[in-house]
């Protein structure tokens, strides 16, 4: 007789990198087997991802839950690309009291992180893992050359065959001038500091790929009476090497940028993240993999951007001095700023711009950091990212300004809809009349 799989955990589950249990193999296997046996009595997110499709066949055309052999493990948590979907939606979280306690997000990213310490990490995930190094690079006075080999098919191509990149995947232009230059010249403008101080964490994109966001977040938020500091010398936000289990240097980063934000954060400023990963990243996984008061202190003090300037038009202190309309707006919500359960900031501050009519879409775009841009799961992503791309764009609709918090999602809208994807600060900017 099959022995049945408990659905409370004997002990919570292990989410802290720091304790021995978490890299024990057995207790993780126990882990997995508890939480696959309760997603496949459900089954609600068999949708969102190549994950569950691939956990219930194996269920369905075997013998049960012990039909799922370490091959299906792997196949399930590498089709998962962190986009945290299903913990938004589960009945089974910490998040919604159930004694159940499920994280399959974090699940799966812990099974990768035990897998790359014992069979070593892809080629592809350390490429991929760091775009601060590739940044520094490639940024500045290298970026004509840079950005001409990235658009050079054939040289993508052979890089494709040794990195595991997808040629496919238009990858985000390097400036020419990072936003960490242009901040170290920026004189502020008239307003700024009347209402405040903040702090801004660009993210990796935002100082090397788009720094036009940024600066228009600079803009947007010096016109609202803050003054902004820019601690410099930021790093990633450690991400990129998680979507990779790589654990180590992921915390070597957070810990850097912990030790530049602290001090501002200790001071009560608040820390702004433009972006929806990095935002989600630093107040949900620094805390956690990092362990320290001072960690969790910066985590509390860090807010999304658009969450900031909501904040603002609640309290009636935002600035409403707008020279533009924005017309009609389809806003994607991105999955990451879903995540952070703060509902949709950027619809609702956009929606007081006069004469401009805010339409939400709520489709993953299938990039989620890294997952998107390889080579083995383009098509594939492509395929989820489907119904974003027709909902953004419906057949005989009129035209409409496309936003979005996540500039990686916006790759792949400009490459398939031929219209760029602004951020919301951007967005904001156009309003005022700063672009």
């Amino acid at each position: 007789m099959k022995a049945a799989v408990e659905r409370r955990p004997i002990e919570s589950p292990a989410v802290d990198p720091n304790q021995d249990r978490y890299w024990a193999e057995g207790d993780l296997a126990r882990e997995i087997q508890r939480t696959f046996q309760i997603c496949a009595d459900c089954r609600m997110c068999v949708t969102y991802c190549g994950s569950f499709p691939l956990l219930f066949d194996a269920i369905d055309e075997g013998d049960g839950i012990e039909a799922v052999t370490n091959e299906v493990v792997a196949a399930v948590s590498d089709h998962c690309w962190q986009c945290k979907l299903c913990y938004i939606k589960c009945p089974y979280t910490p998040d919604e009291g159930a004694y159940e306690a499920l994280d399959f997000p974090r699940l799966m990213a812990r099974e990768k992180a035990v897998r790359a310490r014992r069979e070593g990490m892809t080629t592809v995930d350390r490429v991929l893992g760091e775009p601060d190094l590739i940044g520094r690079v490639g940024a500045g006075v290298a970026a004509p050359l840079a950005n001409f080999v990235n658009r050079n098919r054939l040289v993508r191509s052979a890089a494709e065959k040794l990195t595991g990149v997808s040629a496919r995947f238009e990858l985000p232009t390097l400036a020419s001038q990072t936003f960490e230059a242009w901040m170290s010249r920026h004189t502020p403008g008239a307003d700024a500091g009347k209402q405040g101080d903040v702090v801004l964490f660009s993210t990796c994109y935002g100082n090397y790929n788009f720094p036009e966001v940024p600066r228009a977040a600079v803009q947007v938020l010096e016109a609202n009476g803050f003054s902004v500091s820019y601690p410099a010398g930021q790093s990633c936000c450690g991400m990129p090497n998680l979507d990779g289990g790589d654990v180590a240097r992921a915390r070597t980063k957070m810990q850097h940028n912990i030790d530049l934000l602290y001090p501002h954060a200790h001071a009560g400023r608040q820390i702004i993240a433009i972006g929806p990963t990095c935002g989600y990243t630093m107040k949900k996984e620094w805390p956690s993999y990092v362990g320290t008061l001072e960690a969790r202190e910066v985590a509390t003090k860090t807010v999304d951007f658009m969450e900031f300037m909501d904040s603002l038009r609640r309290r009636k202190r935002l600035n409403l001095d707008f020279k533009h309309s924005l017309g009609k707006v389809a806003y994607h919500a991105a999955c990451h700023l879903r995540a952070q359960k703060i509902g949709l900031p950027g619809a609702r501050v956009l929606g007081v711009v006069p004469d401009t009519e805010v339409r939400v879409i709520e489709r993953c775009s299938a990039v989620d950091g890294t997952w998107g841009m390889k080579a083995e799961y383009y098509d594939e992503g492509l395929r989820y990212a489907g119904r974003m791309l027709r909902e953004l764009r419906p057949a005989g609709g009129e035209p409409e300004l496309l936003v979005g918090d996540c500039n990686l999602a916006g790759l792949r809208v400009e490459q398939h809809l031929e219209q760029p994807l602004l951020h919301p600060a951007l967005a904001l900017a156009k309003a005022y009349g700063f672009v």
